[in-house]
């Protein structure tokens, strides 16, 4: 009987150890196994030149290495062949702020293809952001914090705003915000206005603005998905978030939410894998809802 005992204790030790094994490396797997996800936003006043252009967008990164020279995510991202690269955001984390590991991958970003970048909040709070601005610039990223450019191809013309994170101005409101947009916004324009923006949870802004194409991230993609529910908690949004990942719409305005690649005050993600997202903008009508 005692043996007996014995080898029931011995087996359930050895349960518990395989089931502690299996559930370590899942968690691994889902915080540093990459997926790369793909969009195709279609719109009928996007120019002839502009068909089939792609956007890699970036966010989140909060200063994870992802292998030695942040290979993975390079070689990801070239995978892409980008013409362009928008990152929306919190490359550095502020409670352990590396900004080296954020800067691996910038500028071997920015040798791929012309990269644009927008403050997130955990640039403001780290209180490193003008080394961090100082280093982006030095690898030729273009700065868009309330900034408007105009990006040419074969005589076609589309618009990129950003907007600086509301962090960095805590008692800006809404409708402010939102004259800060209209004011980046080109009289009488009629060309097609991408925004890089942090906050998802501002879609109704934009849409007030007459943004057509937002990129966002902030949420983490919820940090724990739950199969056919969508994410758990985001800041900002709180619990069951609305905007976490993928393409949302809001009257003529889209916005595509990146579940980002690094964690922060949670230090793990679960159903909810480190996202590269590939945007391909096309020509055309939308296909119907």
């Amino acid at each position: 009987m005692t043996s007996g005992r014995k080898r029931n204790g011995k087996r359930l030790v050895l349960a518990i150890a395989v089931a502690a094994v299996c559930l370590s490396g899942f968690i691994y797997w889902q915080n540093n196994h990459l997926v790369t996800t793909a969009i195709r936003y279609v719109h009928p006043g996007l120019p002839d030149s502009f068909d089939d252009f792609t956007i890699v967008h970036v966010s989140d990164l909060h200063n994870k290495s992802f292998g030695a020279n942040q290979k993975r995510l390079v070689r990801a991202t070239e995978r892409a062949s980008p013409d362009l690269i928008v990152i929306t955001g919190d490359l550095i984390d502020s409670k352990r702020t590396d900004i080296d590991a954020a800067m691996n991958y910038i500028k071997q970003a920015a040798a791929l293809a012309p990269t644009y970048y927008v403050t997130g909040n955990h640039e403001k709070w780290s209180g490193m952001y003008a080394e961090l601005s100082e280093r982006l610039l030095g690898a030729g990223v273009v700065l868009m914090d309330d900034r408007r450019i105009e990006l040419a191809k074969d005589g076609g013309t589309i618009d990129l705003l950003g907007l600086k994170d509301p962090a960095f101005t805590p008692s800006v409101s809404d409708r402010e915000l939102e004259r800060k947009l209209a004011a980046l916004r080109p009289n009488q324009s009629d060309s097609l206005t991408l925004l890089l923006s942090h906050r998802p949870e501002k879609l109704q802004l934009y849409a007030n603005a007459g943004i057509d194409l937002v990129f966002a991230g902030h949420a983490h993609g919820g940090q724990f998905r739950i199969p056919y529910v969508g994410g758990l908690i985001a800041p900002d949004q709180g619990l069951f978030p609305r905007y976490t990942s993928g393409l949302h719409t809001e009257g003529h305005t889209s916005m595509i939410v990146s579940r980002g690649l690094g964690n922060s005050i949670i230090p793990v993600r679960i159903w909810n894998r480190p996202e590269l997202v590939v945007v391909t903008l096309g020509k055309g009508e939308p296909a119907a809802k």
